[in-house]
């Protein structure tokens, strides 16, 4: 019984073996013609058209307890304006901190808490471009007093990516076909494509507060995001007869 089981064993790893030589084979042929390597390098362009606030809350008091309760009022007058400014609920609480303020004597260097620092901060994603300075200067007039980030990105950012491979393709193909010709043949078959795309990162922007007294809108331009892609390609070369 143990001698058929094997010998059964057998025969199937022959047809295995048997099986997998053209494919082997037809590898390493296509191993061994001659081939051609070219990278390819694209860019495209895309506007930001969305928006991502940060917008604090900072109080200081000679206990953490006022700290607090400072901030709290004054973050909620915040959060009304900025969710009456049209971010449509996308604000959420970032941050929150409570930290002391030290101060170090000059002989020995002795430290003492002089207040607490309390910071709040919120997140709002904003989806109009025109409304960013607006919610600033709204936010800035009804209690808050930091601005800790502002961020553009654009909804068409894929886009964007997929319009960069095309053109690094297209580079890395011309190129070849060049050295094709110029080593007296032709351009063959595509063996392997891959790509490198560089992560698409929101546009950071510093934000100048303006003073209420001036009475001008905060300026917001948010420029071009360019998004780049790089390609490897491998073509089999056909020599000129």
């Amino acid at each position: 019984m143990s001698r058929a089981l094997a010998t059964v064993a057998a025969l199937g790893f022959a047809f295995a073996a048997a099986a997998s030589e053209p494919a082997i084979a037809q590898s390493a042929a296509a191993a061994a013609q001659p081939q051609i390597v070219a990278t390819g390098e694209g860019e495209a362009t895309t506007t930001p058209d969305r928006a991502t606030l940060y917008v604090g809350v900072q109080s200081r008091a000679t206990t953490a307890a006022a700290a607090a309760a400072d901030n709290a009022r004054r973050s909620k007058a915040r959060a009304r304006h900025v969710a009456r400014g049209g971010v449509d609920g996308l604000a959420a609480n970032h941050d929150y901190s409570v930290a002391p303020e030290m101060q170090y004597d000059r002989a020995d260097g002795t430290p003492r808490v002089v207040r607490y620092v309390v910071t709040n901060t919120v997140r709002a994603e904003i989806v109009r471009l025109s409304d960013v300075g607006r919610l600033i200067d709204a936010a800035l007039a009804k209690g808050a007093n930091q601005i800790s980030g502002l961020e553009f990105y654009s909804s068409a950012a894929d886009e964007a990516r997929r319009r960069a491979l095309a053109a690094a393709v297209a580079k890395a193909r011309a190129d070849a076909e060049a050295m094709a010709r110029a080593a007296g043949g032709s351009l063959g078959g595509l063996i392997e494509l891959s790509s490198s795309t560089a992560p698409i990162r929101p546009m950071d922007m510093m934000v100048k507060s303006v003073s209420a007294m001036e009475r001008v809108a905060t300026p917001i331009e948010p420029g071009v995001q360019t998004v780049r892609a790089t390609v490897l390609a491998r073509w089999q070369f056909i020599g000129g007869r």
